[in-house]
Parts: structure tokens; sequence; C-alpha cells
């Protein structure tokens, strides 16, 4: 009861607070419209955590309060001191992926075997039908060079976490959704520059193999250090499985770090250096934490999920809290048509994803999970990209608006699904 007393006084501030922002703005007293579209959004956020609907959107609406402050207040996020708030967004995708990968196994990757056709056409949607509408729209809209090239790098990226989500929120196939969304990623190293270097080198100049390194460092190794964990930290696996993961895993690394020495500058000395550095902190160190969490049972464990989960959302905001500062006058600029085309890309993802499959006769389920994987991309990759680039301020600002706004449509779609399903399904009393 006094749960839904509270929902209703934060829900009767965001009501407040919206008249407040609207009498301001009319009274041209612009300095006081900022705290309080934040208060709008800040309360309406927890507020709507009482309704089973509402509840789905609440950290979406968070992310719009943090747009919103960053764009009134963008000083606060570029700077701390002498400190570059934007160094901070590779080190939080890493701790995201870390997160990623502890939550999944080795067998997950199974499911390109038992489910190939899935797979296999899944793929071939998340790394054409994206691609092309992004370039497409990149050309017809006349955007300058570098918000342009962002727009083909939302599409070129892999899907995320978020669709993982939304395929369970939708009772679409959720291993297939998580099948696509691991093998998506692991092949983004190699996919991800090939799409940029074809579709954007015109617009931007492409450093393939930078671009390449970049994402085997910002994603695959943390999801690596992952899996480790996992392994160890949950798994049941026998000794013989962890140590063959093991080296899969070290394998990985010291591919790595071979692709840098063959394709930089760098001295023989500095590459093993780094290549111990990439083995303490993404393979060594998963170990220990492991085996010290494997020592953890019950509540406490289920407590430490939490956790993980919390951060990367957290993470998620603080990226694109930084990444909006670093943008706000481009966004200022060329706001509204960028929402747009963000928009149009991301329905078209959904539209020709789930079209296509059901073209090829797959499920339901298979076609629902498939829409959602191509049309929603992993925005703070293509964030990482853009800083790894030095412009986050520019190619960075198409993932900045993609990401919130997947998160509301590919919610209300699931929703939708969801809803659609259970009517359908009948009733004990119907039978």
């Amino acid at each position: 009861m006094k749960k839904k007393r509270l929902y209703k006084l934060l829900l009767g501030l965001a009501g407040l607070s919206i008249v407040l922002f609207l009498l301001a703005l009319l009274s041209g007293k612009s300095s006081y419209t900022g705290p309080f579209l934040f208060g709008f959004f800040a309360f309406l956020a927890f507020g709507v955590r009482g309704n089973p609907v509402g509840k789905g959107f609440s950290y979406t609406i968070m992310i719009f309060a943090a747009v919103t402050i960053s764009m009134y207040y963008p000083s606060l996020f570029l700077k701390w001191g002498d400190f570059e708030l934007k160094a901070t967004i590779v080190p939080l995708l890493q701790i995201i992926m870390f997160g990623m990968g502890s939550q999944m196994s080795f067998r997950d990757f199974a499911g390109v075997i038992k489910m190939p056709k899935g797979v296999l056409l899944g793929l071939a949607c998340q790394f054409t039908i994206m691609p092309i509408i992004g370039f497409t729209i990149a050309t017809t809209f006349g955007f300058p060079p570098e918000i342009a090239a962002g727009i083909i790098l939302v599409g070129s990226s892999p899907s995320g976490l978020a669709s993982n989500v939304m395929s369970f929120i939708a009772k679409a196939n959720l291993a297939l959704s998580v099948t696509l969304t691991a093998v998506a990623t692991m092949l983004a190293p190699l996919i991800t520059p090939s799409l940029m270097k074809l579709l954007a080198g015109q617009f931007v100049p492409i450093d393939f193999w930078g671009m390449m390194l970049s994402i085997i460092n910002m994603v695959i190794l943390p999801i690596v250090a992952g899996l480790m964990f996992n392994t160890l930290a949950y798994g049941n696996e026998k000794l013989r499985s962890k140590i063959n993961q093991g080296l899969v895993y070290f394998l990985i690394i010291a591919g790595k770090n071979l692709i840098l020495l063959q394709t930089s500058e760098i001295e023989t000395g500095a590459a093993l250096l780094q290549f111990a550095k990439d083995l303490a902190w993404f393979l060594l160190l998963p170990i220990i934490v492991a085996l010290l969490v494997s020592k953890l049972k019950g509540d406490k464990l289920s407590v430490l999920n939490k956790l993980t989960a919390l951060f990367s959302m957290a993470g998620i905001g603080a990226i694109i809290l930084v990444i909006t500062a670093a943008g706000r006058d481009s966004l200022l600029d060329i706001g509204l048509l960028l929402i747009l085309a963000c928009l149009l890309h991301n329905s078209a993802g959904y539209f020709l994803g789930y079209w296509i499959c059901k073209l090829a006769r797959m499920d339901e389920k298979s076609c629902r999970t498939i829409a959602l994987e191509v049309g929603m991309q992993n925005g703070g990759l293509a964030s990482g990209i853009a800083l790894e680039m030095g412009r986050v301020a520019t190619i960075g600002l198409a993932p900045a608006v993609f990401g919130p706004m997947m998160n509301i449509t590919g919610s209300s779609l699931a929703t939708w699904w969801r809803r659609k399903t259970e009517n359908q399904t009948p009733t004990p009393e119907s039978l």
C-alpha cells in the first residue's frame, strides 16, 4: 500500500514538473526549464514502475532524463578538472561486455548447429539490411559526412543485450536471440570494419585494421574474460573442458596481439608487454575473481548478478551522457532530422527483418526474434568505435540517438507481440 502511494506521489511530482517546465518556457525563463524537464523524466521513470506495463519503460525514461541534463549542462560531462570524461567510454563498454560474457557460456554458440537456418538468416539480415538502409538514409538526407558515417556505423554494428531482453518480453525464441547476439558480436571485428570501409569510406577515412583491433579490445576480449569467469564461477564442466576453453581464450588473446604486431609500427618489446597486460586483465584476473565468486551461494550470488545488470545499465547511461554533452551543438543543429533518420532506420530493420523471415517460412517466434535482432543495434559499441576514431562528437551522435530510441520502439513492439500471444492462447475456461 505504501509503495502504491509512493508511485502516485512520484507521478504527481512528474506532472507538476512538466507544468512548471511549460510555465517557465512560456514566460521566457529558460534557465529554469532544464531542472523542471529533468525532474519530469526522473520522477516519471520511477513513478511508472508501479504499473506492470510502464515498468518496462522506466529505464528508457531515465535515459531521457540523462540526455536532458546533458543537453542543458554539457560542461558537467565533458571534463572534471584536467580529466576528459570521454576517456571513460571504452572502460565502461569493456565492463558492460564483460557482464554480457559472464551471463553466457560456450554452449550458447552451439545454437549455430541446433538452429542453422535461423542463425544464418538472422546474420544475413543483420549485416545487410541495416548497413544498406543506413547508407541509403545517410545519402538521401544529405547529412554532413561525419554524421552520415555515424548512421552507417550504427547499421554496421551487431545487435546487443537489449535485443535479448526484448525477445524475452515478446515471448520470442530467446535461445535464437542469445545465439545471434553472441555470433554477430564475435563476427563484428571482421564484418563491421569491412562494411564501414565499403559504405562509409567516401565520407570519412576508415582504418580497417585499427577499427578491427578497437572492436577486439572493446568487445571480444572482455567477452572472452566473461566467458572464462562464467565457466569457473558457474559452470559444471569437467577440468579438461575448462582447460580446453582456457586454451581457446589464450589463443584469441594471442591472435589479437599478433594482428597488432603485424599491422602497426609497434616494437616487439612493446607488443610483448601489451600481450602480458591482456593476459593479466582478460584471462588471469577473471580466473582469480571467478574462484572467489564460486565460494558464494544462494542470495549472495543472486545479488551479485543483479548488481552486474544494474552496473551495465548505468554504464550505458553514462556513455550516453558523455556523448550527448560532446555533441550538443551538432544535436541542436540537426537533432530533429537525425531523430527522424534513426527512427526510419530502426523501424525498417524491424519491418524487413520480420517479413523476410516470413517469406523464408520461419516460425512466428523466430520471425519476431530476428526482427528485434536486426532492428536493435549495439549503440555502445558504435559509440566506442566513434571515440577510437577521434570523432565521438560527430560520428558518435547517431549511436547516442539510436540507443534510447530503439529501447522505446523495441519495448513497445515486444509488449504488443506479448499481448497478441496471450490473447491467442486459449484459457482453461474456453477449452
